[in-house]
């Protein structure tokens, strides 16, 4: 069951970025701005929620090579909190996008992972990753030459 809730889970945390990145490229005035805003926080929040997994996967007896899982939970979230004091959406966007990509990569390379949650770790990224990109179109398409 714990598994089923936690695909469902991730699927519903995909919503956000899509209605969001949606939002920026069609929207206009108060609600592009809130869409604009909405998608850089979420993400930000997704990538500290995801660091917070890492750390909690050192629960409850630490070990020695888990070190670097401890320094990357809380680098992740550095990470976002500067790409988002940015204060240059397109930047930011990048630099978060990035940031989910890189932890991806970083939980691939741990030992023990469950094939499906590798599976669907891997298919909510690369959905985050394209609303990443279509935030960044919908930018660049609004943006004056």
């Amino acid at each position: 069951m714990s598994m089923r809730l936690m695909q469902i889970l991730g699927l519903a945390g995909l919503l956000p970025f899509v209605a969001a990145a949606l939002g920026v490229m069609f929207l206009d005035d108060l609600l592009l701005a809130l869409s604009q805003r909405t998608f850089l926080l979420y993400s930000t929040a997704i990538l500290c929620f995801l660091g917070g997994t890492l750390w909690g996967e050192t629960l409850p007896e630490p070990t020695v090579g888990q070190g670097a899982t401890i320094l990357v939970s809380n680098g992740i979230v550095v990470f976002a909190v500067l790409a988002m004091l940015t204060a240059q959406p397109l930047l930011a966007a990048i630099l978060l996008m990035l940031g989910h990509l890189m932890l991806l990569w970083y939980e691939r390379q741990l030992p023990q992972r469950a094939i499906w949650y590798t599976r669907m770790r891997s298919w909510l990224t690369f959905v985050a990753v394209l609303s990443h990109m279509m935030f960044a179109v919908g930018l660049m398409w609004r943006a004056p030459f």
